[in-house]
């Protein structure tokens, strides 16, 4: 099988080459799209291949992922972004499986580690993602009766870890490039309804949180998605409310989701309300809740670390300093485990 590398870059000459050679001898052509770099990337991309084009960027990557792979001639895609390392032990594996891959399986998933470091915006540090793909996927019809043709591509897990060494955190380009799709389309898939959430309630700041309410009211409004996407724009929501101390948005959109099942979010957005009422028993109440009786939905770290913090803080100012400390030997124990 033969292997193309594709890859969307901008500004990246601090990392690019390692990013690349970390590849060596895995990838038969690389084909490197750069969308409006103002440094040395597309020299050192010049290094590597002749296949180095422009693109005007959009604020769309799927825009630019599909004008790349409109560019490869190879049997299998493989998606590479510049700040992704594979180890020595890794890049073997990589060459074991380009040797024994099954024509059959048209997409490879490896697994994304290091996630939770360098500001990411990521709930956890090691999880599968689709990265390489066969360029040409071939139809099949399936079932012996009322055939139809399968649809579902034919996905490999394998063993491969890709190491993420992101710089820096990218929230700000993301959550532009959300407010950008809304104004131009109107609206988001439910997917990317997800993501923004989660991208607000990890990384965005007060002005973000601001510009995106106007949106998630409406999603909550219309109710057209799921049950499970709402408690995630309640969540938003709430949040919003809670940063500019609007009481009765945090109570009706709190309320909402604690009507179904609640949340490790929306407990520690009711933590954090009593908290700076001085209430310190309800927002411990709310805290334990977040860490001991439900689960997150948005943010992982709302089931742990920032109930547990939540937690110590307001058993501290309410003088109860055994209680305090013995959440805080737990917290020292998650990161121990973390580490």
């Amino acid at each position: 099988m033969t292997i193309s590398l594709c890859m969307i870059v901008k500004n990246e000459e601090k990392i690019l080459s390692r990013c690349i050679d970390s590849l060596k001898g895995i990838y038969d052509e690389a084909i490197i799209v750069d969308t409006g770099s103002t440094d040395r990337t597309k020299e050192i991309a010049q290094k590597y291949t002749d296949k180095v084009y422009d693109f005007e960027w959009v604020d769309d990557f799927a825009n630019a992922r599909n004008f790349a792979m409109s560019k490869e001639t190879c049997d299998y895609i493989y998606m590479a972004d510049a700040d992704e390392v594979l180890d020595d032990e890794n890049r073997e594996k990589f060459l074991a499986l380009k040797k024994a891959l099954d024509g059959e399986v048209e997409v490879v998933q490896m697994s994304y580690v290091n996630q939770l470091s360098n500001g990411s915006v990521y709930n956890f540090d090691k999880e599968l993602r689709a990265k390489l793909y066969k360029r040409e996927r071939s139809f099949v019809f399936v079932d012996p009766i009322h055939e139809v043709v399968r649809e579902s591509p034919v996905v490999y897990d394998s063993d491969i870890d890709i190491i993420h060494m992101q710089a820096e955190s990218h929230s700000g380009r993301d959550l532009e490039i959300f407010r950008k799709a809304v104004v131009r389309d109107g609206t988001l898939s439910e997917r990317l309804i997800n993501m923004y959430a989660r991208e607000l309630i990890i990384a965005g700041t007060k002005e973000d949180f601001d510009k995106a309410f106007d949106f998630f009211k409406a999603v909550a409004d219309e109710g057209r998605v799921s049950e499970q996407t709402l408690r995630v724009v309640y969540v938003v929501l709430a949040e919003t409310a809670l940063i500019d101390s609007n009481t009765d948005l945090i109570l009706k959109y709190a309320l909402k989701d604690i009507a179904s099942e609640g949340s490790s979010e929306m407990c520690c957005i009711l933590g954090a309300y009593f908290e700076v009422l001085k209430d310190y028993n309800e927002a411990a109440m709310w805290f334990y809740n977040a860490r001991y009786e439900t689960q997150p939905i948005i943010k992982i770290r709302s089931h742990g670390e920032i109930a547990l913090k939540g937690l110590i803080r307001v058993y501290g100012e309410a003088g109860e300093k055994e209680l305090a400390e013995g959440f805080m030997e737990e917290l020292d124990r998650i990161k121990r485990e973390e580490a």
